[in-house]
């Protein structure tokens, strides 16, 4: 009898030669990942000139005590959509705890709470998400194109979105440098 091994609460890196330039170095921070399909943020890439005070600011929020943080580059789905992967300290309307190890919001009360300086400690803003349909992200893992890991929430929130790639496979013991965007012959 086969078991299937969800991924909510883990990494998902994209392995060298993935074939698809939006996921070019990817690290997926996976939020959903059941039989009906799987839902994850990017976290290892960030919008060019747009932080948080501008996300604010196309809401009507007063930007407060927030930092101008970066915003991540979610996933391809729904990129005009906004999402906050944040520590389990705060929950709002929509709050869904990730395998104990974060939580995800969608709605505005979250970023209200982090402009008043109420909200999680920890938090990383992103627009859009990486989706798949069933089946689909557990056909994707048989075949070159993915690695995962387990989540490690210092690299979720301490380690800077462009070293986050390196730094997971790293933390698997792997040299990324090593990598190969193929797979041989024997």
């Amino acid at each position: 009898m086969e078991s299937t091994t969800y991924l909510t609460g883990q990494f998902l890196l994209a392995m060298p030669g993935i074939g698809d330039p939006r996921f070019d170095r990817a690290i997926i921070a996976m939020c959903a990942h059941d039989a009906e399909g799987a839902l994850g943020i990017g976290i290892g890439d960030t919008i060019p000139g747009v932080g948080l005070h501008a996300v604010l600011g196309q809401l009507d929020i007063d930007p407060g005590v927030a930092p101008d943080a970066p915003v991540h580059i979610g996933g391809p789905v729904e990129p005009q959509r906004g999402f906050v992967v944040h520590s389990q300290d705060w929950g709002g309307q929509d709050t869904v705890s990730v395998a104990n190890r974060w939580a995800l919001s969608g709605t505005t009360d979250v970023l209200r709470a982090i402009a008043t300086g109420t909200g999680p400690s920890r938090w990383i803003v992103a627009l859009g998400y990486a989706g798949w349909g069933p089946g689909q992200v557990d056909s994707e893992m048989t075949r070159h194109g993915w690695f995962s890991t387990p989540a490690d929430l210092e690299l979720l929130y301490d380690t800077d979105a462009d070293l986050r790639w390196e730094s997971a496979f790293s933390a698997a013991g792997i040299d990324s440098r090593l990598l190969v965007s193929g797979a041989g012959n024997a």
